[in-house]
């Protein structure tokens, strides 16, 4: 059954999803060879243990670090990693998370990378019985916050994130990763869109960076820990305890072991090249209204090999949330990125868009901006 079937099978509505990677829009496409693999794996039995240890195997030799596993989803992996963090390997201890009793469980993160992606980060934290300790402010971390943060007792672990969504990108990862080794705290990155510069990620010297494999690997939903063979096991005890609510199922392991065979085949550069022709095609079919609609393209603030596409019309904020109400509303159903409509800005991502619909879009933000503008 095809894609438009099923929307037409469960009366559903049909998406043009320009938000990038987004939850709510279902993440991301599947290769025909990672569809063919979970397909196969639901009609079939295994023992799921030997697919975690191959997944490790190859996770470490795609990304360069000597083990990985996999879970459920980002959220799941950042939980688990805390509680790692605080349980170890004790069973006892890994059977009475959230109860952390004695064990230190104060968690430093800066205040800056405290995103909000459907719930709090925070919230992933506070599962595992992991207490937040906020350092530096919303717009910068300085390194004398950074060790005096790290220095209050009970600390468990520093929490960094590699997003968009953070509010200030200009922290060093790795500087901030060897002032917590100094004191031997260890340090996870939360990268979970970033799969793309994991191995850059790795470099910092992290103890383990967390990846949600549905999104630009295009998985079935998973998360991915990749790290050390120390913190790995960690990782894993934590499926004796509330991680079991958070365990990968077989689809998704072998979802993810064919996602990383497309990964390894992929042709980087001519990816690209694809993406930013996206990007150039739309700017050149928005050219016409350039009077009533600004576009620009802009590198992605997290370093992301890729473009988006920044909107901005006349009116500000109340313009451009009328029009992200105005294509929202049509069929398809067209998503934009809306955490910067208080600036009056729409952005757009196209890596998971075809032509057809980059022109469709196109076609549709002209309309939709006519209508709005003064007769």
């Amino acid at each position: 059954m095809s894609h438009d079937d099923l929307h037409l099978k469960y009366q559903l509505t049909p998406v043009i999803n320009a938000a990038g990677s987004f939850t709510p829009l279902g993440v991301s496409r599947s290769s025909e060879h990672v569809a063919h693999s979970v397909a196969q794996a639901l009609r079939r039995f295994f023992v799921v243990e030997e697919l975690q240890q191959l997944a490790s195997q190859r996770l470490a030799s795609w990304a360069g670090c000597q083990a990985g596993a996999v879970t459920h989803c980002a959220s799941a992996a950042i939980t688990q990693a805390v509680a790692a963090c605080i349980a170890g390997t004790d069973g006892a201890v890994v059977g009475s998370l959230p109860e952390t009793g004695e064990r230190p469980n104060l968690v430093v993160i800066p205040e800056g990378h405290c995103v909000n992606y459907g719930h709090p980060i925070e919230t992933d934290i506070r599962l595992a019985g992991g207490r937040v300790l906020k350092a530096g402010d919303r717009t910068s971390l300085p390194v004398n916050e950074l060790e005096r943060c790290l220095d209050a007792p009970g600390v468990c672990c520093l929490l960094l994130v590699s997003s968009r969504l953070t509010s200030f990108h200009h922290l060093d990862l790795a500087s901030a990763v060897s002032t917590a080794r100094a004191r031997g705290i260890p340090t996870v990155i939360d990268g979970a869109a970033q799969d793309l510069r994991v191995q850059t990620l790795l470099n910092t010297g992290a103890d383990a960076v967390l990846l949600s494999a549905h999104k630009y690997l295009a998985s079935p939903t998973a998360g991915v820990v990749l790290g050390t063979h120390a913190f790995v096991e960690a990782f894993r005890a934590q499926e004796r305890g509330i991680g079991r609510a958070m365990k990968a199922s077989k689809e998704a392991i072998v979802g993810v072991l064919a996602a990383l065979e497309d990964r390894v085949m992929l042709d980087g550069d001519a990816w690209k090249l694809a993406q930013q022709r996206k990007v150039d095609l739309l700017l050149e079919l928005l050219r016409p209204s350039s009077g009533l609609l600004q576009a620009w393209a802009q590198d992605d603030p997290a370093g992301m090999p890729f473009q988006r596409i920044k909107l901005s019309m006349p009116g500000g904020a109340t313009a451009a949330a009328a029009l992200v109400r105005a294509l929202k509303a049509g069929r398809p159903s067209i998503w934009t990125m809306e955490h910067a409509l208080y600036e009056g800005i729409v952005q757009l991502e196209l890596v998971g868009l075809d032509e057809s619909e980059v022109r469709l879009l196109a076609s549709r933000l002209v309309e939709a901006v006519g209508e709005q503008s003064p007769r």
